[in-house]
Formats: C-alpha cells, sequence, structure tokens
C-alpha cells in the first residue's frame, strides 16, 4: 500500500522516501490515523509489523513545540538498548535538529538527568522503575504530557514492572495512552486496564506467506507452572488415548521435577538420559517405545540433539523452547506418521508462542481448560471472588474468538477420535 495512505505531512512523507520507505504496512493503514486523531490504543502486532515507525510517525505529527519546559510525551522501555533504539528512531525520521528527545539511563546517579531535563526536554524515554524514581526525585514533571506510551509491553510485564507503569500512567491524568506488544493477555490487561479501559484495540497478524505442514496442533493457555503440572496430570489419567507420550521440558532439573510431580502408576513415566542415578530413566529413546509398561517419557532441551520422535502418537511442550527451531522440529509432519502435538503456555511464555507461530505460518487452536482442573494460585494472591468480566474493568475490545476457548471438546476428545480413526 502506497505511503500516501498514511496522509504524513510533507516534511515526513519526504524523510521517510529518503529513507527507503515506499510503501506502508497494515498496522501503521489501520493504526495510524487513531494515533494523530488522539485516540488511546492497545497496538497488538508481531515484530517488524512497523509498530515503533508508527508510534514515531504519530507523535511527530501531534507534537506542538513550544518553549515548555515539560516534557509533552513519555515513552517506556524495557532496556537500555531498546531506549537507545527509540531515541534513535526519533531523530532518523523527524531529522529535527530543534527536537529535544532524552533516554534516561537504567541505573547509576540522576543528578545530571535532572538538570538536563529541567534545562528542557520534548520527549523523555525511560525505563518504568527509572521514570518512577525520577519523577520521585521531583525530576521529571509529568503535569504537562499529552501521549504516554508503552513499548514492548510483554517485555515490562515479564520483567514485573507493572506497579511502575501504573503508577506513573495515574500521575500523568487525562492523557492519550498508547500500548504496543506482540501479543494480548491477562496480565497485559491487569497492568493497563486502569488507566485506559476504553482504548481502541487494534490487532495485526502476520504469519509469513508459507505453511509448514504439522502434526495437529494444539495450545492450552494456563496461569502458571503447577497448573501446567495439574493440566498434564489430568490429561494423563486418559491411559487408554495418552499410551505413549514424550513431554518436552527446558531442563533438567525441571525434567526431574516433573517426574516426581506425576501421578502415574510406578514404572509408566521416565526420564530421557536422567540426571541421577536413581531416577527411573533411558538412554535411548528406541528402549521407551519397545517397553509396554513405559507410557511418558520426560525430555529436556538442555543439551539435546536430534531425537526420534516416529511411533510417539502425542508430542507435549511442557515449556517453549528456548529454540523455536527445536518446536519446529518437533512437530513437523512426515509422510508416514501421524501425532498430535500439544502445548502449555503462560502469558508471558505468549510472545515466544506467536513468534513460532509466524514461523509455522499458521495459528495454534486454542483449546479449552477442563472443567475439572485445579487452577492453582499463590498463597499471597489477594483473596478475592474471580470474576470474569467480558469488557475488561470497562473497556469495548472484546478478546478474540480465537482466545475465548469456546470449543466444545477438549484434546483428550480429539485424541481419542483421532485415534479411533487410525485404527480403522
Amino acid at each position: 500500500m502506497s505511503l500516501d495512505k498514511l496522509k504524513l505531512s510533507k516534511r515526513l512523507h519526504s524523510n521517510m522516501s529518503e529513507l527507503g520507505y515506499y510503501t506502508a504496512k497494515e498496522f501503521q493503514l489501520r493504526t495510524l490515523s487513531r494515533i494523530v486523531g488522539g485516540h488511546s490504543v492497545i497496538g497488538i502486532a508481531p515484530d517488524g509489523a512497523g509498530k515503533t515507525t508508527t508510534y514515531v510517525l504519530g507523535v511527530l505529527m501531534r507534537l506542538k513545540y513550544t518553549d515548555d519546559e515539560a516534557p509533552k510525551v513519555l515513552i517506556l522501555a524495557p532496556n537500555e538498548e531498546r531506549i537507545n533504539e527509540i531515541v534513535e528512531r526519533f531523530y532518523t525520521i523527524s531529522k529535527n535538529k530543534n527536537l529535544h528527545i532524552m533516554g534516561l539511563k537504567t541505573s547509576g546517579g540522576m543528578e545530571e538527568e535532572i538538570e538536563d531535563l529541567v534545562r528542557g526536554v520534548d520527549i523523555v524515554v525511560a525505563t518504568p522503575p527509572r521514570a518512577r524514581a525520577v519523577y520521585l526525585k521531583l525530576g521529571l514533571n509529568l503535569n504537562r504530557i499529552q501521549t504516554f506510551i508503552i513499548d514492548d509491553a510483554e517485555e515490562i510485564v515479564k520483567q514485573g514492572m507493572q506497579t511502575n507503569v501504573r503508577e506513573l500512567a495515574q500521575s500523568c491524568g487525562n492523557v492519550q495512552y498508547l500500548a504496543f506488544s506482540t501479543v494480548e493477555h491477562e496480565k497485559l490487561h491487569l497492568m493497563i486496564d486502569p488507566f485506559m479501559p476504553f482504548a481502541t484495540l487494534i490487532e495485526v497478524d502476520d504469519l509469513g506467506d508459507v505453511e509448514t505442514e504439522t502434526h495437529d496442533l494444539m495450545l492450552y493457555q494456563v496461569p502458571n507452572f503447577t497448573t501446567k503440572i495439574n493440566l498434564l496430570n489430568n490429561l494423563m489419567q486418559d491411559d487408554d488415548v495418552f499410551d505413549k507420550v514424550v513431554v518436552f521440558v527446558n531442563t533438567k532439573q525441571t525434567a526431574q521435577n516433573l517426574l516426581h510431580r506425576l501421578h502415574v502408576k510406578k514404572g509408566e513415566a521416565a526420564i530421557l538420559n536422567p540426571l541421577f542415578f536413581d531416577d527411573p530413566g533411558f538412554d535411548d529413546i528406541n528402549l521407551f517405545k519397545s517397553n509396554p509398561k513405559a507410557r511418558v517419557l520426560i525430555v529436556a532441551n538442555e543439551g539435546l540433539e536430534n531425537i526420534d520422535l516416529n511411533g510417539i502418537p502425542f508430542i507435549f511442550h511442557f515449556e517453549i523452547p528456548e529454540n523455536r527451531d527445536e518446536f519446529i522440529q518437533h512437530v513437523l509432519k512426515t509422510p508416514e506418521e501421524e501425532a498430535i502435538a500439544i502445548t502449555f503456555a503462560t502469558d508471558i511464555e505468549l510472545p515466544e508462542v506467536k513468534k513460532i507461530e509466524q514461523s509455522l505460518g499458521k495459528k495454534i487452536p486454542v483449546m479449552p481448560l477442563p472443567e475439572e482442573l485445579v487452577i492453582y494460585k499463590p498463597s499471597d494472591a489477594p483473596k478475592e471472588k474471580e470474576v470474569i468480566d467480558e469488557s475488561r474493568g470497562g473497556a469495548f475490545h472484546k478478546k478474540k474468538e480465537s482466545n475465548s476457548k469456546t470449543y466444545n471438546y477438549g484434546s483428550g476428545e480429539k485424541a481419542r477420535m483421532t485415534r479411533k480413526n487410525k485404527k480403522k
């Protein structure tokens, strides 16, 4: 789509053309006009969709240069590397030497930064903890903020910076809020809904042009590690269906932990190359395949080379591998074999799931959690009744259908149907 569709100012259009941007991306087409119009926006899109460029253009088109010393824009980012990238993107696109943008350090003394802020700056980019610390030192004036931006929100959530974000946002008052993330999930909304409940949700999927042929894929979204264990135990109760299962985890310590928390009969579960000699295990996956009593093999990705999964009807990814190529290798369909690959993911792991979906060129269907599943809640969690609200605290954006878990069958039932069809 032509860059003209973005309706940029002549100066920005010329700058973008000089930088080699001749076409607009879908996310930019759907989002920029709302940002320029002053709307609060939640932007969900994969890496490379143009999220940063979109809000940089939006800010530059809205920013009114004045002699006011207080900043007009606050951008929160997860780390110093990202801060530097954002500052550089503003200077590259604006080509305005009079633009005063300042990236705060992530640690160390604040005195020099506070002095620079007092002299006057248009845009401040910082991590949430640093911005809050400088604000509490009366070095960051939030009274004139017009636009409050959260960049890489999923990483900010992952690093546990949500409280800092909420406190800063609520100190800004009635401003334009923009939040950008690769994935939408419950923890994201717990962070942003208190101060942007009526934001417009814009989501763009970019799955690539080529779809990889894989085994049947299923995804369970669970809140935490313990609930993963409860879910695996729940599914493994059906030993008629789940008669041969490989469960991938990331480390040998996790493999050992999981082994001792599985509720299966003695001799049914084992580890491939166990960490300790007294743990039940196999040195070769073929020994597991040929053993009629063994039905669950836990495999650590740590130090794992190629593994032969032929003949294994159920492949579980209990954790998302650090290297997504490992996941893809495990689920690739072979002409002579059929299997079902089931993935467990917490909110924190969903960004990696999104990247895997990009690589596969297709979505992984989300399955409903079993009704009888025990959802683990940490003991220090507030003892309040659980409320499921489609409006998410008043926001009119509704969780999209693929995330709403409205399927009417679980993996056990689907697995049973698949196995019956194969045996006919």
